[in-house]
């Protein structure tokens, strides 16, 4: 439908209900004179005489009450849509999609998500833990959660987290028989349990630092794994060494089953961020997680 119709049947629909041209106008905010030439023009379209006019009153030809009928409901309710959609800019409502790291889903998100969850029915919430790295923007993720040193420079960030520590770990049965590492080099003598990057398809490279000295060593393993839960499973088994976040695996350590190594090389390191692009809009929705996951990071 052209829009000169759609405003000349809005016309029709504002001085049918009002039963006045004044009250009308006033309605609509246009004049007396070019809402009656509006109406004139739309009968001269339909050759149909819509409205009845005296001195003191305006009412309805029988085309004009069947054409009221018609048309009326339609607008009341293209209306009451524009409506909602006005009320859904200022409700939580909606589904944010954030990308992530397993740990961070596990320890930070998914414990924040659950309780937005069932606070706020109309949101929806998905996480995808994935060790690739993700253009948010072009995979339609609203956010992305990594490390601190991780985040793109032109994105917002937001801390979420408190700092974190490797641990280099395996369990006492593997080291029967073997001397244990005094330094990242002496990994290359050892099996180690790898992580599989989706990205490049290659394996993580492990990452030390000790004052200004910074290395990365590709270790070898006889077994890998793209989560870091079977890396645990498999230290615990005695089928190498691994490398993993501090507490994950502080109970372990504690109780004797498992033995950390090279724990001087292992300083602490930027916690998760919540990081998101500078010109995104945020929604409702989008703010409560952002506030929530915020408040975690200064806990």
């Amino acid at each position: 439908m052209r829009r000169e119709n759609v405003n000349d049947l809005t016309a029709f629909i504002a001085v049918a209900r009002e039963r006045s041209f004044t009250k009308a106008a006033a309605k609509l905010q246009v004049s007396q004179s070019a809402l009656s030439y509006t109406i004139r023009k739309l009968e001269e379209r339909l050759g149909l005489r819509l409205l009845t006019r005296t001195t003191r009153s305006v009412s309805m030809t029988d085309a004009g009450e069947r054409l009221f009928r018609s048309i009326g409901p339609r607008f009341d309710e293209i209306e009451s849509e524009i409506l909602a959609l006005s009320e859904l800019r200022d409700k939580p409502a909606g589904t944010i999609r954030i990308t992530t790291v397993e740990h961070a889903a596990d320890t930070i998100l998914w414990p924040a998500a659950a309780k937005l969850l069932a606070a706020y029915p109309e949101i929806n919430i998905e996480i995808v833990s994935d060790y690739s790295v993700t253009d948010i923007v072009a995979e339609r993720y609203d956010a992305g959660v990594r490390l601190g040193e991780q985040v793109d420079k032109d994105m917002i960030a937001v801390r979420i987290g408190p700092d974190i520590r490797i641990a280099i770990v395996a369990a006492p049965s593997y080291f029967k028989g073997r001397s244990k590492p005094q330094n990242p080099q002496d990994l290359t003598e050892h099996s180690c349990i790898n992580l599989r990057l989706p990205t490049h398809g290659a394996f993580y490279a492990w990452e030390f630092r000790k004052g200004r000295r910074e290395l990365k060593v590709r270790v070898q393993g006889r077994a890998a794994f793209n989560t870091i839960t079977k890396i645990q499973d498999a230290a615990l088994r005695g089928l190498g060494l691994g490398y993993l976040p501090e507490d994950q695996v502080e109970a372990a350590i504690k109780s004797g089953r498992l033995v950390r190594v090279l724990a001087d090389w292992c300083p602490p390191r930027p916690g998760y961020h919540l990081y998101y692009p500078s010109r995104r809009q945020p929604s409702p929705a989008f703010s409560l997680v952002v506030d929530a996951l915020r408040r975690r990071g200064q806990n």
